[in-house]
């Protein structure tokens, strides 16, 4: 009978492959872990895109006559366009939100086009905020200078 020896370092003893046969173990596990909760949190936490509001119903208010500088007045009428599902709003905030927006103006400042889109938006930002976001635009129904 002979005996071969081998070279040293070409085996690996018991207790070298206990340790990496945890370290495997462990790593597996942890990764499981981190994939399983990465699923959790895309499912049920992440957060959800809001969708987009649809429009509702339009109310139209009745006109307002309101004091400009200078003796001038402007006759203003608005219509609101709600969100869909938006319960019955109440005019009077719109009405005092426009009478706030555009009371004491002069007349060159609700004369062009382009200052009364920005007063126009102005308002839709005030109004936003008091319908709590039930109000999506505001429409322009009657809009007189003198």
């Amino acid at each position: 009978m002979s005996v071969t020896t081998m070279p040293p370092g070409t085996k690996e003893t018991p207790a070298e492959e206990g340790k990496g046969g945890k370290v495997k173990k462990l790593a597996v596990i942890g990764l499981a872990v981190l994939l399983l909760g990465g699923g959790g949190w895309y499912q049920f936490l992440r957060p959800k895109p809001e969708k987009e509001p649809v429009p509702g119903e339009v109310v139209a208010l009745e006109s307002i006559q309101l004091n400009l500088a200078g003796g001038h007045y402007l006759r203003i009428g608005i219509a609101l366009q709600l969100q869909e599902g938006a319960h019955e709003v109440d005019g009077s905030k719109a009405l005092d939100a426009t009478i706030e927006t555009f009371s004491g103006l002069s007349i060159s400042d609700v004369a062009s086009p382009k200052d009364r889109r920005h007063k126009k938006e102005e308002l839709e930002e005030v109004l936003e905020h008091e319908y709590h976001g039930d109000v999506l635009g505001v429409y322009f129904t009657e809009f007189v200078t003198q």
